[in-house]
């Protein structure tokens, strides 16, 4: 082999070597979103965002961030490259849960809440439920267009939202009268309302099995969760409170944040309430949901988490100790804590990876 060939060789190994693992993207309730650097597992940087962001995305070109703006009734849609809001577009009251999909922007509203972000003070406080029972919308925006194209009525308290794997459906989370509706996609139209009081109150987190023949429903107020299958008929329902030989009494209390891994053999449940209010990840086989692992965090209120896009790390926001875990996916280890400011909410990265908040593209 010539000198020109052992040195394009050694150029192009050490390019695959170094590619760009890319970047995650977290929200702050009391500040902007704060920029991961994948390939340190460093913070870099910051971005301005609307006023007081939880729910975010991101497209599938990565050009821009989505966020839903408590405080504003709005959704932000901010460029990366130049760190700059293009464009505040008024959703409804309370936004909360962003997904986006195929150019729109779906977004979960909360009329029934309270209707102002928690003070300083409240944060100490976990969120309280209200006994108004008004329908909630889903708002979805056009990307292009800039502007809210039409609106889905769902239960009161819309949180999660989910697609079918066909693309047919969409499937949303109602807290405040504990159902799971599935609606047309095209339409809006309700299809199938799923009453999830049978099994557990307070229904999350919402997340479709990588084959798509299961969907899980978080159940936080039952510290469970249920399987559907694809035609949305009950299937199982999992306990995640436990405790471990009487020394972590009421792990796995009050589950949220939900995705399987990419390969779709583990599930993975946030559960942000237990011993001393320390949240754990616990982990269960994704065909026979029976648990099989548990990372011990020491974090408070771990609501929400991504893959990396190589799916070798798992990045876990925990919004009470302000911090983001990084956990190896396969020794299920803390190998860093990236202390985030402002009570860190939403997490999703680019390229984009499979998590509670998003799918891989």
């Amino acid at each position: 082999m010539n000198l020109l060939k052992i040195t394009l060789l050694s150029l192009f190994l050490f390019g695959c070597g170094n590619s760009d693992k890319g970047k995650a993207y977290i929200t702050s309730q009391d500040g902007g979103i704060s920029v991961i650097d994948l390939n340190k597992m460093e913070l870099v940087d910051s971005i301005k965002a609307g006023d007081y962001p939880r729910g975010i995305g991101v497209t599938n070109d990565g050009k821009y961030l989505i966020t839903a703006n408590k405080a504003g009734a709005n959704i932000s849609v901010i460029n990366v490259a130049t760190k700059e809001i293009e464009k505040n577009i008024d959703v409804g009251i309370n936004p909360e849960f962003v997904r986006v999909y195929e150019g729109q922007v779906f977004v979960s509203t909360e009329p029934s809440s309270k209707g102002k972000p928690p003070s300083k003070q409240a944060h100490k406080e976990e969120d309280e439920d209200d006994e108004d029972r008004t329908p909630a919308k889903v708002a979805v925006v056009d990307i292009a267009a800039g502007k809210k194209v039409r609106e889905i009525t769902a239960g009161p308290e819309t949180e999660g939202i989910e697609f079918s794997k066909d693309g047919k459906k969409i499937i949303i989370t109602n807290e405040a009268d504990n159902s799971i509706t599935i609606h047309d996609f095209s339409t809006g139209d309700l299809l199938k309302t799923f009453q999830t009081e049978k099994f557990g109150l307070r229904p999350r987190g919402i997340k479709v099995s990588p084959d798509g023949n299961f969907y899980i429903a978080t159940l936080e107020h039952s510290d469970n969760f249920i399987v559907l299958d694809k035609d949305f008929k009950h299937v199982k329902t999992v306990k995640t409170e436990y405790s471990d030989m009487g020394k972590d009494l009421h792990t796995g209390k009050s589950p949220y944040g939900v995705s399987f891994n990419a390969s779709g053999d583990k599930l993975f449940v946030a559960a942000s309430g237990g011993y001393k209010k320390r949240s754990t990840l616990e982990v269960y086989d994704g065909k026979t949901f029976e648990r099989i692992g548990r990372v011990k965090t020491d974090g408070r209120r771990c609501w929400h988490f991504t893959f990396t896009p190589d799916n070798k790390n798992i990045l876990l926001a925990c919004g009470r100790s302000d911090e983001v875990l990084v956990i190896d996916s396969d020794t299920l280890n803390i190998t860093k804590r990236i202390p985030v400011a402002g009570i860190p909410w939403g997490i999703v990265t680019y390229p984009k990876a499979i998590g509670s908040l998003d799918q891989a593209k």
